[in-house]
């Protein structure tokens, strides 16, 4: 006898939510379906452990999802623990287990393209069935009753539900969901059906077969195949895993097709436990992009996907780690927001970045040839740590690289070694951005480090300038611009030096406006000039960036300072001539020219080049005549 009851008004509420308007992720069904399923048997294994009678020497676990395109159904079939009368009740017609209320609650604050996420993170499960069945039957015995104890549910989600009794030969449930319209094209073909369950469950631990009608020579009958791999290779020991298994996974969740550089496989313990396998690649995947708002490891929770791209388990600068992390205390109600202030995430979050930054050590040591190539590729990611990682800005430092100039091309050099090798005179760590190696060893003001083997790193990434502020100095000692400033350790100026070419100097500024300032060089040694940038002013390397990319607009331009080699031929001339015809406009000419040629040799653009050549052919002629 069939008997007619409710829903309680907040499973009415929900009902109506998922029917109207969650339609756009409907394929959350099929992995809360078989989550719930693979529960049930779980469950029944557990209560067989000291009752191994209950289970009726039926021990051939199972989930089957058979699909009847002649009936327009889906079934999910489970053998597990079933369900009473009075379970049934519980769990499939009030609000007491399903988190129903809270996502009704998160839901009414979610906008409206948000809402499909909130289905599995909320674990509302079961419901789910009604965003592709306009009619859903749940028969089921409960483990230790009899045949004829087996309940039927129906209900088209309108807001009441049938219960009546009936028999199942086997203990286990099934759901069998008579599909909408709209729903038979994807979820009656069994390709889709295959697809969702590898990329929802295909590890969980328990077998899942599809079962569906194939035609042979005019016959048809039942084909049934397992379609889950229930190979979750980051729940098994390291030492149980080979390097081919390693690299078949990495392929799987790395979109890479080259093995990868590091694999990242431990179990974490502490406030929850929690199984983490990453991968770090060795260059950028095909599909890798900068700033994909999309990363992060894929979090299962008992071997079950939640998140195909977790961004709260690691921070944005490791963004390029693929992997999987399997916490099984998570809870499944929990929603996006919450997650982010989830002390077990948190945890999670701060344990894998340690084991990532150290792994990167470890491959920058054991493997310095491949760490190169991954930095190569990647280092302008990982760079980006230095502005929001205050807790890591040393380790990230160290896995810095650079070229230099008295290091080798294409061997790049870092900030130990770099300290290591400083004199002990030395203080600072030198540095000059440059648009790339060959532009920095021609830049004038190299010329007295090289003379003095001091070293000098090059920053040639354009990320390099705007990540200087956050890596302003390295175990305590500062990061100091070849360009910028009076540079300590260098040979001072000889005092008759800058008595006898003061007023040169002092008379720069009327011939050349555009430069504030004009003083002898302790940096030149052949050229007679270059400029400089002054202590906390932008170099001009970091002008040209903001130049290219068109964000100089309204940045008033850094006034520079011209330093003169007092070693100079052409120097000296023109401290000589001033000093007989301080106003003959032969300086004038020879200022400017000065002031641009250093323009050019630090890889600047001059503003009126046609009047670099006018003057330039004008010294030439009085040169010839003389």
């Amino acid at each position: 006898m069939s008997e007619t009851m409710e829903f309680k008004a907040e499973l009415k509420q929900l009902l109506h939510l998922i029917t109207h308007s969650l339609y756009s992720d409907r394929e959350i069904f099929l992995r809360e379906l078989i989550s719930n399923a693979s529960d049930a048997i779980n469950k029944a294994k557990f209560d067989s452990l000291e009752k191994d009678h209950l289970l009726q020497n039926d021990k051939d676990w199972r989930i089957t999802i058979r699909v009847d395109k002649d009936l327009n159904t889906l079934t999910v079939t489970d053998n597990g623990v079933g369900m009473n009368q009075e379970e049934v009740i519980q769990n499939l017609g009030t609000i007491a287990h399903s988190g129903t209320k809270a996502f009704l609650e998160r839901s009414k604050e979610a906008m409206a393209s948000n809402r499909p996420d909130l289905i599995g993170q909320f674990g509302v499960g079961f419901y789910s069935s009604f965003m592709v069945a306009d009619k859903v039957t749940v028969i089921t015995r409960q483990i230790g009753l009899n045949e004829s104890d087996a309940i039927s549910w129906t209900s088209d989600g309108q807001g009441s539900y049938s219960l009546e009794k009936t028999t199942r030969s086997r203990r286990g449930t099934d759901v069998i969901l008579h599909l909408k319209e709209d729903a038979r094209e994807n979820f009656l073909e069994p390709y889709t059906i295959q697809n969702l369950v590898r990329k929802f469950s295909d590890f969980l631990e328990n077998p899942v077969f599809l079962e569906n009608q194939v035609t042979e020579k005019e016959e048809t009958k039942w084909e049934s195949k397992q379609i889950n791999s229930s190979k979750a290779i980051w729940l098994r020991s390291k030492s149980e895993v080979s390097t081919e298994e390693y690299n078949e996974f990495y392929k799987q969740v790395g979109s890479d097709f080259e093995p990868p550089a590091k694999v990242i496989h431990y179990s974490g313990e502490g406030i929850a436990e929690f199984k983490v396998l990453l991968f770090i690649p060795r260059q950028q995947p095909y599909d890798f992009e900068f700033y994909n708002p999309k990363f992060g490891p894929k979090l299962y929770v008992q071997r079950v996907l939640i998140q195909d791209n977790c961004t709260d388990l690691l921070p944005p600068y490791l963004r390029f780690v693929k992997g999987v992390v399997d916490c099984p205390d998570l809870p499944l109600n929990v929603s996006r927001e919450i997650l982010q202030d989830n002390v077990t995430i948190q945890k999670i979050k701060k344990d894998i970045t340690k084991e990532v930054l150290k792994s990167l050590k470890d491959l920058k040591s054991s493997e310095p040839e491949v760490y190169q190539k991954f930095f190569q590729a990647l280092g302008q990611v990982l760079k980006e740590g230095l502005r929001i990682d205050f807790e890591h800005k040393e380790k990230i430092m160290d896995l810095m690289l650079f070229e230099s100039l008295l290091g080798e091309a294409d061997k790049p050099t870092d900030f130990a070694d770099y300290v290591a090798k400083m004199s002990l005179e030395q203080k600072d760590i030198f540095h000059l951005g440059a648009e790339n190696r060959q532009v920095a060893l021609a830049s004038p003001v190299l010329e007295a480090f090289r003379k003095h083997s001091i070293n000098v790193l090059f920053f040639t990434d354009p990320v390099d300038q705007f990540i200087l502020p956050y890596m302003n100095e390295y175990k305590g000692r500062k990061l100091v611009g070849a360009d910028q400033g009076a540079i300590p350790g260098l040979e001072s100026v000889a005092k008759e030096d800058e008595d006898s070419f003061a007023d040169l100097l002092g008379k720069w500024k009327d011939w050349v406006p555009e430069v504030g300032n004009a003083r002898l060089s302790t940096r030149l040694e052949q050229s007679p000039a270059c400029l400089v940038s002054e202590d906390g002013q932008s170099s001009a390397h970091m002008e040209r960036l903001l130049k290219r990319m068109g964000r100089s607009e309204g940045m008033p331009a850094t006034v520079r300072t011209i330093e003169l080699n007092p070693k100079h031929p052409f120097v000296k001339a023109m401290n000589t001539l001033y000093k007989t015809d301080p106003n003959s406009p032969k300086l004038i000419d020879s200022a400017n020219v000065l002031t641009d040629l250093a323009t050019i040799g630090e890889g600047g653009r001059i503003e009126n080049p046609l009047s670099l050549v006018q003057r330039v052919v004008t010294m030439m002629e009085a040169g010839l005549k003389s």
